[in-house]
């Protein structure tokens, strides 16, 4: 099933790896079969995970991007997983990172990645974390 991407002018995106930038008009690119692609928004900079969630975000999006090539992300994503979900008692939260496991294990890591970002409005509303 194609994907259509539509871009803001200047918008950055990750293309298999490539990063890419939108030129300085709003467009559209149909991509027509499975491709990697993270938009501007969705991609996080080391930096920026200084959560435990943002953590675990951090390393699923390093497998999403890198594929197969390193099991170093998917060492730090079962760490980070594992440290989350014994420090958390809520058993819906505990529901959705077991939800988010089993998609890292099939391989859906952005369906994983759109689910984690949900556990940062759950960090943001426990820790008064304000991004």
């Amino acid at each position: 099933m194609p994907l259509k991407l539509s871009l803001k002018p200047g918008e950055k995106f990750v293309l298999n790896g490539a990063v890419l930038s939108n030129g300085d008009k709003r467009t559209s690119l149909v991509i027509q079969n499975k491709a990697c692609v993270l938009r501007e928004k969705d991609i996080m900079l080391p930096d920026a995970a200084n959560t435990p969630a943002r953590r675990i975000y951090l390393a699923i999006m390093m497998m999403y991007l890198d594929g197969e090539a390193s099991e170093e992300p998917y060492n730090e994503f079962a760490l980070r997983m594992t440290e989350f979900m014994g420090a958390i008692s809520t058993p819906s939260i505990l529901g959705a990172c077991v939800d988010i496991s089993r998609d890292v294990a099939q391989g859906s890591y952005y369906k994983a990645l759109m689910a984690c970002r949900k556990l940062f409005d759950l960090e943001q509303e426990r820790l008064n974390y304000e991004p």
